[in-house]
């Protein structure tokens, strides 16, 4: 039933004789049984204790970040029980930031925390306070439609489950001698959360795993993630059981999150993947918002966007890893052709043997070095001009279009750009923060382009601007 509590003990008396086998160890298993002396009422968000961002369901059983990637801390409506498990499902994810949800306990009272004093981060600002434990979910757990659970034990050592996975050890050292509340921190790639039906397992049935034991086999880092390193917040974390490797607080993560806010704009979205058409040598990731380079190869790696671009929206592309040890960079260009036309067998080796067919194609190349992390901005305005922008700095305008036409966008990886992720924003239409130089200045950019055979006058050639 919604909104309730399903306990599988009871607190109030001896346990049934019946029982059942859990699936993971040799052992008798409670049944699911009434809650007897136990009334609890359903785990809800407070209502008033909640980040500046957060933005709350009627019924409090929903929340999202509406801006940026902080300043959404929220707290449960009222403190929960030891092997209480705090369900939540996973809503909404934003890829263009690092590090995901912050999940922990509170023994301050949320009814008593003043909203407007909320700290932007759960970590490392709240965890540096007195009554307050928190730590940062793995981002590959952080997924759509994901289902995480995590509860308190008697001995104040906190576990979390991945859907039906194992319980595995997620920190110690909390206090449970005062109430706790939950505390979720909607932050980064984790834009929305909703709370399910709370859970009281009995410990018998909970056959934790050490958080070393089950993250080795996924600690195969990306070249990005050494700007990401983490850094430890002191818990004091003494565990008789588990040598726990405490990857807490992100403090890297949350000040890459603050460069890449002055970039992307707050309302940004992930409405545009790739087309499922591409190189043979590059493969789509991720709900088809990644692009990454196979067998290390330069040739036919192109990918297209699933769809025409519209009037001013700007479509970015972050650099999410790279090879400093190649050298190489992006192309890039816009085409009339549609890409629902073409056959894999018909991307060439070379992105610039595309200006020889009939169509419209204008094939780019960055020739400024890319490095992870990096985030390039490609926008057409009204007038048909393609401008580029790097790292929120306006390159000026690129080449011209005629707009009047359905146009696809499309990306070569090649030398050091090794993998991209591509989102988008509609934006007014577009004002450069710089000028562009005067024609004839060396640009950063090669451009090719080729006639249109549709008809005369179907496509403006324009010189190179930086």
């Amino acid at each position: 039933v919604a909104g309730q509590v399903r306990c599988r003990y009871s607190i109030g008396g001896p346990f049934p004789a019946s029982s059942h086998r859990c699936h993971h160890k040799q052992k008798h298993c409670l049944p699911i049984t009434q809650c007897g002396a136990l009334s609890i009422s359903p785990l809800l968000f407070h209502p008033h204790a909640k980040g500046s961002q957060i933005i709350m369901d009627m019924a409090q059983k929903a929340v999202k970040r509406q801006a940026s990637f902080c300043n959404a801390i929220t707290f449960s409506n009222r403190p929960i029980v030891i092997y209480e498990q705090v369900r939540l499902k996973i809503t909404k994810k934003q890829c263009c930031w690092s590090g995901a949800l912050r999940l922990g306990f509170t023994s301050k009272d949320p009814s008593r925390i003043n909203p407007d004093t909320l700290p932007k981060y759960a970590c490392p600002d709240l965890v540096s306070q007195s009554g307050f434990w928190a730590k940062a979910l793995p981002e590959e757990f952080a997924n759509e439609g994901n289902i995480i659970a995590f509860w308190v034990d008697k001995k104040g050592r906190v576990f979390y489950r991945v859907n039906d996975s194992a319980a595995m050890l997620f920190f110690s050292g909390v206090r449970i001698t005062e109430p706790l509340w939950a505390l979720i921190d909607v932050y980064g790639l984790t834009r929305g959360v909703q709370l399910l039906d709370s859970e009281i397992i009995p410990p018998d049935c909970l056959r934790p795993r050490s958080f070393t034991a089950i993250r080795r086999p996924s600690l195969r880092r990306e070249t990005e993630d050494t700007r990401l390193s983490v850094s430890l917040c002191d818990l004091n974390l003494q565990e008789e059981n588990f040598h726990v490797l405490a990857t807490m607080c992100p403090i890297p993560q949350n000040s890459l999150n603050s460069q890449h806010s002055h970039l992307f704009p707050s309302q940004l979205e992930s409405d545009l993947r790739f087309h499922q058409l591409r190189g043979a040598h590059v493969k789509i990731l991720d709900d088809q918002t990644v692009a990454r380079l196979e067998h290390a190869r330069e040739e036919r790696t192109l990918v297209f966007t699933s769809r025409p671009l519209r009037i001013n929206e700007t479509i970015f592309v972050k650099i999410n890893k790279s090879n400093a040890s190649r050298s190489g960079t992006l192309s890039y260009g816009v085409t009339s052709c549609d890409p629902s036309t073409l056959r894999p067998s018909d991307l060439p080796y070379n992105p610039e043997s595309l200006v020889d067919r009939k169509e419209f194609w204008a094939v780019c190349r960055v020739l400024v070095p890319l490095q992870s992390g990096d985030i390039l901005g490609f926008m057409v305005n009204s007038e048909g001009e393609l401008h580029l922008s790097h790292n929120g700095a306006s390159a000026g305008m690129q080449v011209c279009v005629d707009c009047s036409q359905p146009l696809w966008m499309f990306f070569g990886l090649h030398g050091a750009v090794m993998q991209i992720r591509v989102l988008v924003l509609y934006l007014p239409p577009f004002h450069p923060q710089t000028p562009p130089p005067p024609q004839g200045s060396p640009s950063s950019l090669q451009i090719q382009t080729n006639e249109s055979s549709s008809s005369p006058g179907e496509i403006r050639k324009c010189e190179p601007f930086a």
